[in-house]
């Protein structure tokens, strides 16, 4: 079967916060959810779902479990055991609720910067302090500078929370690179909080995803891994996904914080996620040549525009763009202004950059980079 991921889809007139959240003149690339229907095996199991007509309380999906513990081992060759596996409404839950289950009231969190948003504030909404540790670029890719944090130390550090692929960046760490993350994480006695929700999402061919707790038996224990299809499938407004805790302690610790606060999961979105892990790779061996095309296409694009520069992200449907060269004081509300709606940079740690979610039509980017030409060229 060969997908159409050309397809112009109405969202303007739909529930799509991406697409309402500007006026019909503004293109929407700014959440990272992309334009394209979601996987027939989905469609069809929702059908089925629907079909059946009692929509009561869900218990622990089985098959969903069954899924997840093959597809760690197909992959990644993780045996998971099921009862490590807790239902999520969300990763941004999952964020949440780390903060909260492994840190004390006076004690620190250490996150990348520039980094997706939940990360930080995460912290803020806990009242937790946080350290972040710099991203730097290091032969065209973003890599993280933990030693850079160590001075500012008291003892009081706690949770290293982890982005792999690196979100703004596109980031794929490589295994000595997680292998370092895991010596500061024992260096400091630190719980780790990985998450690893745009590991189907890679671009680049040669590249592999390597989970955190699969680095040793001691990264599997001082750890927790979040995990979707959201964003890979397209249905993030269904709202599944997951955290594998293997060890017995720290699972209880963050099954407490949860109780009473966070709910199930909704019946609908895990049937979606069994659908996807289950039958959606066809799909998404399709989806990614079509994205790797839209990458190449924009890095290209922005490259060639006197003040941006753009390095070519590994994974993920997103495009880091550094504006610190145009002669703009703020870049996200100058591309609005041009017809652009994306991500500012600010929400990231990085004031003067934009993410750009490419995760469109090649029609859509191609007018989203006609419009930033415009734009550029008006103030060069």
């Amino acid at each position: 079967m060969t997908f159409d991921f050309d397809e112009r889809l109405d969202r303007r007139h739909s529930d799509s916060s991406k697409w309402n959240k500007f006026g019909d003149d503004v293109l929407p690339m700014w959440v990272a959810d992309m334009d394209f229907r979601s996987p027939p095996c989905i469609l069809e199991a929702l059908h089925q779902r629907v079909e059946h007509g009692v929509f009561g309380y869900g218990g622990r999906p089985q098959e969903l479990v069954d899924v997840v513990v093959e597809r760690m081992a197909s992959r990644y060759q993780w045996q998971i055991q099921p009862e490590w596996i807790v239902f999520l409404p969300g990763v941004v839950a999952g964020l949440n609720l780390s903060v909260r289950a492994f840190t004390a009231a006076d004690e620190t969190t250490i996150a990348p910067t520039p980094i997706y948003p939940p990360f930080r504030k995460s912290s803020v909404f806990a009242q937790r302090p946080q350290l972040n540790a710099p991203l730097r670029l290091e032969n065209d890719r973003w890599v993280m500078d933990l030693a850079a944090l160590e001075s500012q130390f008291t003892g009081k550090e706690k949770l290293l929370m982890l982005c792999n692929p690196q979100n703004p960046g596109g980031t794929i760490y490589t295994r000595e690179e997680l292998l370092q993350q895991l010596a500061f994480a024992q260096r400091h006695d630190l719980i780790v909080c990985s998450d690893e929700i745009h590991c189907d999402l890679l671009l680049d061919p040669d590249a592999k995803h390597i989970p955190f707790a699969t680095l040793s038996p001691d990264a599997e224990q001082r750890s927790l891994t979040l995990l979707s299809p959201s964003k890979t499938f397209n249905i993030a407004g269904l709202g599944a996904s997951l955290a594998i805790i293997p060890d017995p302690q720290l699972r209880k610790r963050f099954n407490t914080v949860r109780d009473g606060i966070v709910p199930s999961v909704d019946v609908l979105a895990l049937t979606a996620a069994t659908a996807a892990w289950r039958d959606g790779e066809p799909w998404l061996q399709q989806l990614l040549p079509y994205l790797r095309t839209n990458r190449d296409r924009l890095v290209s694009a922005v490259n060639a525009m006197t003040g941006l520069t753009m390095t070519s992200p590994q994974a993920t449907y997103l495009g880091w763009v550094d504006a610190s060269a145009l002669p703009v004081e703020n870049p996200t509300l100058f591309f609005q202004k041009a017809g652009l709606g994306f991500s500012p940079g600010a929400d990231f740690g990085e004031k003067k950059f934009v993410r750009i979610n490419f995760g469109c039509t090649s029609a859509t980017l191609e007018e989203a980079i006609k419009r930033m030409d415009a734009a550029v060229k008006s103030v060069s």
